[in-house]
C-alpha cells in the first residue's frame, strides 16, 4: 500500500486544483486500490498541526477548471521554520512526526520559492519529497515556466485592454500596477500582450525623466494617452543604489500606497497630465486557470506520480525546452529566477518602441 500526502503552500494561484487532479488520477491509475492519498489542509500549517483527511477518486473529479485550492493554503515563512514558537512547538519536528503518523511514502508539495526552501529542508531531514512549481510570478529557478503564470498574464493583459478604451476616450495617462515584488516576468509579458507603452520591472531601474519624455513624445505625435505597466516592485535608479535597509526606511516614510502612486505624482508634476492608477491586485491570482495552465498543471501532476512510482524522491517537476524533467530540490531551493537583462523578450519589447525607463 502506497500512502501519499499532498499539500499546497504559499499564495494561491490558478492551476493548483488541476495539478492535484492530475496527480490524484495518475496515482490511482498507477496503483489502483493499493494507494491512499491524504490531503493536508492549509499548507505547512496543516502538516505542523496534523490537519489532514483521506481523499477519494471523487475528490479529483470536476476540479480542473477551479481556481484556488481545494486543500486550502497558508504562508509559513521559511526563516521561522526552525524557530520554536510561543506555544513551544518545534515546527520541523511536528511535520516529521505527522508525516510518520500518516505513514507516508511520499509527500507532494505544490508551491513557490519559500515553499521549495521548506520542501528541501524536509528532504534533508529524511522525508521523501516531490514538488511542483506554482506561482504567478514565474520566478522558481530550474523551470522555464510555473503553472499560474499564464493565467495571471491573461488577467493582467485583460486589465490593460480595458484600460486602453477609457484612456483613449479621456486622453489620460494610466498606470496599471501588476503583481511582482522581486521579479518582472508577469509585468513584462502582460505589458507586451496588453500593448503598454512603458513597462517598469524590478530588474531594470527607471528614471522618471525618461518616462516623462516618452509621454511627451507620444503627445507631440498626436497620441492622446499612454499606458504604463508597472511591477509593484519597480524601483527608480536612485533607489537601486540604496541598501535594502535604506530602501525600506525610505518606502516606510512615504505616504503613497505603492510605487505606482508615487510615480503618478512625479509624472504629473513633470508633464502636467492627469494620471490615474489602477491596481488589479489579487484578481490576478484568481479565477479559472487558462487552458495552457490546465494542461501544464496536469502534465506536472502526472509526472510527479511517475516519480513516485519510480521511487525517485527529492525532485521538483520542471518544464525545460517543452519537456517535463525532474530537477534536484537542492538545486532549486533558495534561488530566484529573475528576468535576464539580455532577455529576447525584453529586446522584442524595445524593438516595438516600449520604454523601460532606463
Amino acid at each position: 500500500m502506497q500512502k501519499i500526502g499532498i499539500l499546497t503552500s504559499g499564495g494561491d494561484c490558478q492551476g493548483l486544483n488541476a495539478a492535484i487532479r492530475g496527480l490524484g488520477k495518475a496515482l490511482i491509475g498507477a496503483f489502483g486500490s493499493d494507494v491512499e492519498i491524504f490531503g493536508i489542509e492549509d499548507g505547512y500549517r496543516g502538516l505542523i498541526e496534523g490537519s489532514y483527511h483521506k481523499m477519494t477518486a471523487h475528490d479529483f473529479s470536476g476540479i480542473i477548471n477551479l481556481g484556488g485550492t481545494i486543500l486550502g493554503t497558508s504562508r509559513q515563512p521559511f526563516k521561522l521554520m526552525r524557530v520554536i514558537d510561543d506555544n513551544n512547538v518545534d515546527k520541523v519536528q511536528s511535520m516529521k512526526d505527522n508525516y510518520k503518523k500518516m505513514g507516508l511514502d511520499c509527500l507532494v508539495i505544490l508551491g513557490g520559492n519559500g515553499t521549495h526552501k521548506t520542501a528541501n529542508l524536509l528532504a534533508e531531514e529524511g522525508l521523501n519529497i516531490v514538488t511542483l512549481p506554482k506561482t504567478i510570478d514565474n520566478d522558481v529557478w530550474g523551470t522555464d515556466v510555473t503553472f499560474g503564470f499564464h493565467s495571471a498574464v491573461t488577467v493582467a493583459a485583460n486589465v490593460l485592454d480595458c484600460i486602453h478604451t477609457t484612456a483613449t476616450s479621456h486622453g489620460r495617462i494610466f498606470i496599471v500596477e501588476v503583481m511582482g515584488h522581486k521579479v518582472g516576468w508577469l509585468t513584462l509579458y502582460a505589458g507586451i500582450a496588453g500593448s503598454a507603452d512603458a513597462i517598469l520591472l524590478p530588474e531594470i531601474p527607471y528614471k522618471v525623466e525618461n518616462i516623462a519624455k516618452m509621454i511627451e513624445q507620444r503627445s507631440k505625435a498626436g497620441k492622446r494617452f499612454s499606458i504604463l505597466a508597472v511591477a509593484e516592485g519597480a524601483i527608480s535608479e536612485a533607489e537601486s543604489k540604496m541598501s535594502k535597509k535604506e530602501l525600506k526606511t525610505k518606502r516606510t516614510a512615504e505616504t503613497y500606497p505603492s510605487v505606482s502612486y508615487r510615480l503618478a505624482q512625479e509624472l504629473g508634476d513633470i508633464t502636467g497630465h492627469e494620471i490615474r492608477v489602477t491596481v488589479p491586485g489579487h484578481i490576478q491570482r484568481g479565477g479559472s486557470p487558462c487552458p495552457y495552465d490546465r494542461i501544464l498543471s496536469t502534465r506536472f501532476g502526472v509526472a510527479a506520480a511517475r516519480l513516485i512510482e519510480e521511487k525517485k524522491y527529492g525532485y521538483m517537476v520542471a518544464m525545460r525546452n517543452n519537456r517535463i524533467v525532474p530537477v534536484p530540490l537542492s538545486e532549486v531551493a533558495g534561488k530566484l529566477k529573475t528576468v535576464p537583462l539580455d532577455s529576447e523578450v525584453i529586446q522584442t519589447a524595445r524593438d516595438i518602441g516600449v520604454s523601460f525607463g532606463d
